[in-house]
C-alpha cells in the first residue's frame, strides 16, 4: 500500500532533547513514513511499520569500508569476508580456550592501554581477562588516570600510549574521542563503547547469534528499546552482513538518520516501528537494553514513563514464538526493560552473549595484530 503521512512531523525536536529530525532522507520525500504491508512470514496478518525507503541506487560495496583498517571503530569499516573470518577465529580461539589448553600465547610481550572515561565490569574484565590469556598484560586507566581534553589533549595522549604498548582500547562518551584517538595514535585503537557505538558488542551478538541460529540468511532481529548505540551497531552491522533488523522504539527515540541511511543505501531490510507486538512476531532474537544509559540517568524517571509497553515480557516473548531467543548486553534492569522471567528462560542466551564478549574482542586483536 502507499505510505500514509509522515508520522514524524519535519523539524520536530526529539524526545530525548536531541537535535530535531532532519526534514530529508537521500532519495526520500520524507525520512520516517507509515507503511501497512502483510506479513511475509506468521500469517496475512497486516502490520503497521516505519520504514526508510531510498530511491537511490546502492553505493559498491567498496564505499562502505576502506581496505586496510589499522582500527577497530566501526563494524562498517570491514567487508563482510573479513567480519566472518573474525567471527570464525574467535570460535576457533574460544574453543581452544574452552578446552583448558594454554599453550597458545599471540599476545606475549605485549601491552594494552584500556582508558575508561566510562566505567565498565565486562569491558574491563573481558579484555583484560582476554588479552591476558592469550599471554599479554592490560593496564587500566581510569578518569583518575586520564582525562582526555581536559588535563590533556587527546592527541598528545594517543602519541605517548603508542610509544609504550602495542595497542589501545578506549570506552569513552564522545566518539570524537576515538576518532581522535584513532588518528593520533600509530598503534591499532579498539573502540570498547562510545556513545555513538559499540562494535565489540554487536560482534559478540553475532557470535552468539551464529552459535544457536546461524548468522546468515534469512534472521530477523528486534531491537526493543531505544534507538541507541547498540542499535546503531546493529545497523551498521547489517549494512555488511545482511539480515533483517527491526527497531521498535517510542516516538522520539529513533536512531541517528544517518546511520539509518547508511545501512538503506547498503540495501539491506530493516524496520523502523513503534508496533512492539507486531514487531516481535516471528522474530528470531528479540533483544534489549536499558532505557536509560550511562549519562542519561537524570532522565530515568521520564523515560520509564515513555517506554511503557517497551518492556520485554512473557507475554511479548510468547508472540515473538517459542523458538525465538532473548539476548541483552548487560548491565540490566530486572523489572524495567525486561522482567526476571524473561531473563531466566530457557531460551535467554544472556549469559553466553556476555561470555562472548572476551572471544570476539580476542579475535578482533588478532586480526588488527595480523595474527
Amino acid at each position: 500500500m502507499a505510505a500514509a503521512a509522515a508520522m514524524i512531523p519535519r523539524g520536530m525536536p526529539r524526545a530525548d532533547g536531541r537535535a530535531p529530525h532532519p526534514p530529508l532522507c537521500v532519495g526520500c520525500p520524507s525520512f520516517y513514513s507509515v507503511v501497512i504491508t502483510p506479513r511475509s512470514r506468521g500469517g496475512a496478518s497486516a502490520r503497521r511499520r516505519l520504514v526508510c525507503r531510498a530511491s537511490v541506487a546502492p553505493p559498491s560495496p567498496s564505499a562502505l569500508y576502506s581496505v586496510e583498517q589499522k582500527d577497530f571503530l566501526h563494524i562498517s569499516d570491514f567487508d563482510k569476508d573479513t567480519i566472518m573470518k573474525i567471527l570464525d577465529r574467535a570460535a576457533e580461539v574460544k574453543a581452544l580456550l574452552k578446552s583448558g589448553d594454554r599453550t597458545f600465547q599471540p599476545f606475549k610481550g605485549k601491552t594494552m592501554a584500556m582508558i575508561f572515561t566510562k566505567p565498565s565490569m565486562r569491558t574491563r574484565v573481558s579484555f583484560e581477562t582476554g588479552f591476558f590469556l592469550l599471554g599479554g598484560h592490560a593496564i587500566y586507566l581510569g578518569p583518575d588516570d586520564i582525562q582526555m581534553g581536559k588535563r590533556e589533549e587527546t592527541r598528545d595522549i594517543a602519541r605517548v600510549l603508542s610509544r609504550y604498548n602495542d595497542i589501545i582500547m578506549a570506552r569513552v562518551f564522545a566518539h570524537q574521542d576515538i576518532l581522535d584517538l584513532a588518528k593520533y595514535a600509530s598503534v591499532p585503537v579498539v573502540n570498547g563503547l562510545t556513545d555513538y557505538n559499540h562494535p565489540c558488542q554487536i560482534m559478540a551478538d553475532a557470535l552468539t547469534i551464529a552459535e544457536h541460529v546461524r548468522l546468515e540468511g534469512p534472521r530477523s532481529i528486534v531491537y526493543v528499546g531505544d534507538g541507541n548505540n547498540i542499535v546503531h551497531s546493529w545497523l551498521l552491522l547489517a549494512a555488511v552482513v545482511p539480515l533483517h533488523f527491526v527497531c521498535a522504539c517510542p516516538e522520539g527515540f529513533e536512531p541517528h538518520r544517518e546511520t539509518v541511511e547508511k545501512a538503506i543505501a547498503a540495501g539491506i531490510s530493516i524496520e523502523i516501528t513503534h508496533d512492539v507486538a507486531g514487531a516481535v512476531r516471528g522474530a528470531d532474537v528479540v533483544y534489549s537494553d536499558v532505557w536509560a544509559s550511562m549519562g542519561q540517568k537524570e532522565e530515568a524517571a521520564t523515560r520509564k514513563h515513555k517506554f511503557q509497553g517497551f518492556q520485554v515480557n512473557e507475554v511479548l516473548m510468547e508472540l515473538a514464538g517459542p523458538n525465538a531467543f532473548f539476548m541483552h548486553c548487560l548491565p540490566a534492569e530486572r523489572g524495567v526493560e525486561v522482567t526476571d522471567g524473561v531473563m531466566e528462560a530457557p531460551n535467554s542466551i544472556v549469559f553466553p552473549q556476555a561470555e562472548n564478549r572476551m572471544h570476539a574482542q580476542n579475535a578482533i586483536m588478532l586480526h588488527l595484530f595480523g595474527l
